[in-house]
């Protein structure tokens, strides 16, 4: 069974996450985003160091769409490097991993699951 993949990314705002994860789910290429606004940054960029408040987003899908995942990120992402970082999911809950692999298969959403992720 393919697994499950976790993807980290951040945005510069609550409204751009939204829109791009509420796109992706629609286009099933997640089964879900958590947004967690208000994350403080200190980063590199270009030979400065810079301090930003962004949202952090964690992205569920599957492993067969990680290349079509960072395609469609970084055509709507807001940042000109967007930080896309995939987490392999070594284990998962049965239940969890089957809902998530159901929700970004192509055609009709199953409501198969999780009613909070």
């Amino acid at each position: 069974m393919e697994r499950p993949l976790l993807v980290y990314t951040t945005f510069p705002d609550l409204a751009s996450a939204l829109n791009i994860g509420e796109a992706l789910v629609r286009e099933r290429l997640i089964a879900c985003i958590n947004v967690l606004p208000g994350m403080q940054s200190v980063y590199s960029w270009k030979g400065a160091v810079e301090r930003s408040v962004e949202v952090a987003a964690i992205l569920k899908s599957r492993e067969g769409l990680a290349d079509a995942l960072a395609a469609a990120l970084k055509a709507r992402h807001p940042y000109e490097t967007p930080i896309i970082l995939h987490l392999p999911v070594v284990d998962a809950d049965r239940d969890t991993a089957a809902w998530i692999l159901a929700e970004t298969q192509p055609g009709e959403a199953t409501g198969t699951g999780a009613q909070t992720v």
